[in-house]
């Protein structure tokens, strides 16, 4: 068996310990924060004490290298199912958005057909340019907007169907995004089969996901975890930490953010062209908006918001006496960027008074607006030509990222998958195989 050294505890980086571990590998995971999970992650409010998830995040059917990570794991049923979604306007109307028990692609019609928000016209448009979407070459990437007004979407169908479902499912808007990641979004989530549009929803922090169930099994499978360490140089087989220490190791798997890949690379690595196009990816923030208020306000667990600031809604109710908890969520965020924290919460607060009549009595106790300004990258036409594969030219350094390519968007989904991608190119023996790059070079 194999020594790897897995830098970044994020969800590729643990997809990728898991899976190695659990083929008897002797692994080391590295991660600079105090906690595991990476951006899918939880911190500690300084006032209150609560684990809050800095984004929250959710998976789908269709998810299944994710739900099979959390299955592994034994926190699977830490995630609720949500048969249903609601689709709010600013008008405080709701449509409900559930599945008949019809087979795919028709189960989802009459939640379609139901949809308020929405003209018999413009449903008929959508259901067009869906026919549409399963005709296309799963590899064709032009500019999603175009694609979209080619096959007779109005800019109404567009900003109250399209971009309901994509902004939040791509982190990009309609106008920035290609083709390719929005087909997969509806083929696998909403037309391949019945379950595939199903959101799953923690029930718990995204920390206490990744929490004693995780600790508990890296024990078992001998995973050496080393929290608070953070890497300065990631080699072929080699990493340096930032305190100067050298670890060695057959394999080095860098799983970290696709912005933090070059800086961690030696500088003939970072100039090699295969390295190189990384930089070509760029980022795509998501903004969301912490509130903690005197009563609940939401008569669901979430909502959808149709023509709004805000994309979603969530709510897990009273965290403790007297406080009621909810998160909303602005995805590809990037026009909030002028505005200050204070301003950004102010719209938010306003907007959930015109939603939601019951904001307007209750008492704001506390709010926290958090920034990530590069959740994720950003799934503009072409993208893939700048994700690289898991396997480097460079014997001994394997990446793993939802941006390397895995098939997927930016997606938890992505970075699972990404991760035992990375797990299947350690071999036993490393010198006396090939990386599945087409050249093998040495540094």
């Amino acid at each position: 068996m194999a020594s790897v050294i897995v830098v970044g505890g994020g969800l590729a980086g643990l997809a990728a310990t898991v899976a190695l571990a659990g083929r008897g590998h002797a692994v080391t995971l590295l991660e600079a924060r105090p906690r595991l999970g990476g951006r899918a992650s939880s911190f500690t409010d300084p006032g209150t004490g609560e684990m809050v998830d800095a984004c929250q995040h959710v998976s789908m059917g269709c998810c299944t290298a994710f739900h099979d990570l959390c299955e592994t794991l034994g926190v699977r049923g830490l995630l609720e199912p949500q048969k249903r979604l609601w689709f709010r306007t600013p008008d405080g109307r709701e449509s409900v958005f559930a599945a008949d028990p019809w087979p795919a692609p028709f189960h989802l019609g009459r939640a379609l057909l139901g949809a308020h928000y929405l003209t018999p016209t413009e449903k008929l448009r959508i259901a067009y340019g869906m026919a549409r979407l399963v005709l296309e070459s799963p590899e064709a990437d032009p500019p999603l907007g175009a694609w979209l007004r080619k096959h007779h979407q109005t800019q109404r169908t567009i900003d109250r169907f399209w971009s309901v479902v994509l902004v939040s499912a791509l982190n990009e808007t309609v106008a920035n995004a290609g083709l390719k990641y929005a087909r997969k979004v509806f083929v696998d989530g909403f037309l391949r089969s019945r379950d595939g549009h199903t959101v799953h929803v923690p029930s718990v922090p995204l920390g206490r996901l990744y929490g004693d169930e995780l600790r508990d099994w890296m024990l078992r499978h001998g995973v050496v975890t080393r929290l608070g360490c953070g890497a300065r140089e990631v080699r072929p087989g080699s990493v340096t930490l930032r305190d100067g220490e050298v670890l060695s190791a057959d394999h080095a798997i860098l799983a970290v953010p696709f912005e933090r890949v070059l800086e961690l690379l030696p500088p003939a690595l970072r100039e090699d062209p295969f390295f190189a196009r990384i930089g070509d990816l760029q980022p795509s923030p998501i903004t969301s908006v912490h509130l903690w208020l005197d009563r609940e306000i939401l008569n669901h667990p979430h909502a959808v918001l149709v023509d709004s600031l805000g994309h979603w809604v969530f709510t897990r109710g009273e965290v403790s006496p007297g406080r009621f908890y909810l998160q909303v969520v602005i995805s590809a965020s990037r026009e909030l960027k002028a505005l200050g924290r204070d301003e950004i919460q102010h719209r938010v607060v306003e907007e959930l008074k015109r939603l939601y009549p019951k904001m307007r009595d209750a008492a704001l106790l506390k709010a926290r607006v958090v920034t990530e300004i590069a959740a994720t990258y950003s799934v503009v036409p072409g993208v893939d030509a700048w994700r690289p594969t898991q396997g480097t030219p460079f014997p001994g350094l394997i990446l793993a990222g939802d941006y390397t390519a895995t098939g997927w968007p930016a997606t938890m989904e992505g970075a699972v998958r990404g991760g035992r991608l990375a797990a299947a190119e350690v071999r036993p023996h490393p010198t006396s195989t090939k990386s599945s790059s087409p050249t093998t070079r040495t540094l």
